[in-house]
């Protein structure tokens, strides 16, 4: 093991964006990366309290309710920002509270220095690029040679998966390749012009913008990367993560000129993604023709397999999100919390109940009868209770309208005019848009996660109207699905781009799903893709999390800590057994439904959560 070199870091540099020769000619020559790069990389140190997989912040700093601040909030540095947005990825994934679990019955964050590559990258076709990151650990196993690639989750920026592949690869000695999958966290202001650079502070479009769109948009708009890029960029998932093992083996070929070069054929290279990094990861498993891939962990998947009863995204989340608010008025829901904000029903979904009856999409008359109606009509499509009930967080926090909103203009690449008459925007407290101040420009993308959450940015409904104002938006949204239009055939144009094949034949597979998911049920995604798998002869080891839901980041949530268990550990537990399987050749652990125990009440918080609690893994 030895500490990244000057000498590594220059020869990676003069390689990378001149094209001269490595170190020795007797070194098999590294992969080529000007077909895809495009941009200088940038390369940085990271050590003491600046680290790779903390920027020094450690566990407490993590845990801190308030942001990491910036010395001076008009002018951020790199090194301000990349803390920021490492602290805010963190929480976005994992369950930090005290008593949650981490560090004392799973997972750790300790201190590790080393280095980062940094790079815009570029798949063919694509009009925008996408991010590619590579860490390298001081204490690089050189003896391992491990790659851990990885995707983010959600429309998330780069470091989107570090508390999945950076905290279980990082401190084992492996470099982790990460890639935002053609998303991110570069917002572009329409107002100023300006967008994020790759280094996160913000300069003028035409400055080697991440995402620098062609036209500007409404007044006050503000535009991201995965809605309005005019790309689909889900279509390309697989071949984002494989670019990003590809500029993994150069930069360690590179930063290491003191070992042999670094190839698929000498290194292991194993892939894990959560949600949509778990279907980034499984497209780069059905790309995989050449065995480049040691095997894969998908975690909650959103997939969407080649079965008949396989469900995209976008059907059932703007089914959700139509008919969701109304059937959680149904008694079923009433001891759950979410579900009773305040304890009685919602006039929200009240209103919703009535709209839909109005509008002749229920024919109950009474908000009781309608309620049931919405609900049954849920249950026939496949959604079971256990994901109705997790899913009550995203009706809370509307987020199946903005995971619509996003996709629709993705799948039908409408660019920067989203379709049915939505816009996101800086909002004033009444809601209508404004423009953006520099002070809340410069920290968008350190605490964004991709489909705009900055406290400033909100989306903007214009056919919001009634009772129900959010109604004929998504009706409108539902129609691109349903219906027949111009614009509904070119989102389930792009929508069947994102239809995964098979992967690559003996390729070992961990599959991992909560059985409580509510955002990407397992029985429309994981579920299914498994069932596919196994119809084709194709062995995959697949672990059923009971008391499982999608969102691990909201379980210090005391209704939701003492009703669901996390599912970050079983991620580490796969990555450990696809690691024994592949380096030591032991077999992997068989398919199973993992039976679990969520902490019990303690006042008003929840008991601290047991090994015993997280069951037996296979």
């Amino acid at each position: 093991m030895r500490p990244i070199s000057l000498l590594g870091t220059l020869t990676l540099l003069c390689a990378v964006l001149t094209g001269c020769a490595e170190p020795s000619s007797s070194r098999k020559e590294a992969p080529a990366l000007t077909e895809f790069l495009v941009s200088p990389v940038r390369v940085t140190a990271h050590s003491g309290t600046d680290d790779l997989l903390s920027a020094g912040l450690g566990l407490d700093g993590l845990r801190r309710a308030t942001p990491p601040h910036f010395t001076d909030p008009e002018s951020p540095t790199p090194q301000e920002l990349r803390r920021r947005a490492i602290w805010t990825n963190w929480r976005g994934i994992a369950d930090l509270a005290p008593g949650g679990g981490y560090s004392d019955v799973y997972g750790a964050v300790p201190n590790v220095p080393g280095g980062e590559w940094q790079a815009l990258a570029r798949v063919p076709g694509a009009s925008q690029p996408h991010r590619v990151l590579v860490q390298v650990p001081e204490q690089f196993d050189a003896e391992k040679r491990c790659v851990v690639v990885t995707a983010s989750s959600g429309s998330r920026g780069i470091y989107g998966a570090i508390a999945l592949a950076g905290a279980w690869g990082l401190p084992r000695g492996c470099a982790v390749a990460y890639t935002d999958k053609g998303a991110g966290t570069g917002y572009f202001d329409s107002d100023s012009d300006t967008g994020v650079t790759l280094d996160g502070t913000r300069a003028s479009a035409g400055s080697g913008l991440e995402f620098d769109p062609p036209l500007a948009g409404l007044p006050h708009s503000v535009l991201f990367k995965h809605a309005h890029s005019g790309d689909n960029p889900e279509a390309d998932w697989g071949r984002h993560v494989l670019q990003a093992a590809e500029f993994a083996l150069a930069v360690l070929s590179q930063a290491r000129p003191d070992l042999p070069a670094f190839h698929f054929s000498n290194t292991r290279v194993i892939a894990v993604g959560l949600s949509n990094g778990a279907g980034a990861v499984l497209r780069a498993a059905e790309l995989d023709k050449e065995g480049r891939l040691a095997g894969v962990v998908a975690i909650a998947p959103n997939i969407y397999p080649g079965v008949p009863d396989a469900r995209p995204l976008f059907d059932y989340a703007t089914e959700a999100a139509l008919y969701q608010p109304c059937a959680l008025a149904h008694a079923r829901f009433d001891t759950v919390a979410l579900a009773r904000p305040g304890g009685a029903v919602s006039p929200v979904a009240l209103a919703r109940c009535t709209a839909l009856h109005e509008c002749g999409l229920l024919v109950a008359t009474t908000p009781t009868a309608q309620a049931a109606e919405a609900y049954e009509r849920l249950r026939q499509s496949g959604w079971t209770d256990a994901a109705l009930e997790a899913g009550a967080l995203s009706v809370a926090f509307d987020l199946w309208r903005s995971i619509a909103v996003t996709y629709a203009s993705a799948y039908g690449r409408f660019g920067v005019i989203s379709p049915c008459g939505y816009s996101f925007a800086a909002l004033t407290p009444q809601a209508v848009p404004r423009a953006s101040l520099p002070a809340e420009r410069l920290s968008w993308a350190a605490d964004g996660s991709g489909i705009p959450s900055p406290p400033s940015i909100g989306l903007v409904d214009t056919q919001a109207q009634g009772n129900d104002p959010a109604l004929p938006g998504l009706l409108c949204l539902r129609e691109l699905w349903t219906g027949n239009s111009e614009n509904a055939q070119r989102v389930k144009t792009g929508v069947a781009a994102t239809r995964a094949q098979l992967p690559r034949e003996g390729l070992p597979l961990i599959l991992v799903h909560g059985a409580d998911d509510g955002l990407v049920p397992a029985v429309f995604s994981g579920e299914a893709y498994v069932r596919w798998l196994e119809g084709e002869g194709r062995p995959v080891s697949y672990w059923a999390v009971s008391n499982s839901q999608h969102f691990d980041g909201f379980l210090g949530l005391p209704p939701l800590a003492t009703r669901y268990v996390p599912l970050m550990p079983y991620a580490y537990r796969a990555l450990d057994a696809l690691w024994r399987h592949v380096a030591e050749g032991v077999a992997l652990p068989r398919g199973a439904t993992i039976q679990t125990r969520p902490r019990v009440a303690r006042g008003p918080l929840a008991a601290p959560l047991q090994a015993d609690d997280l069951g037996a893994t296979p």
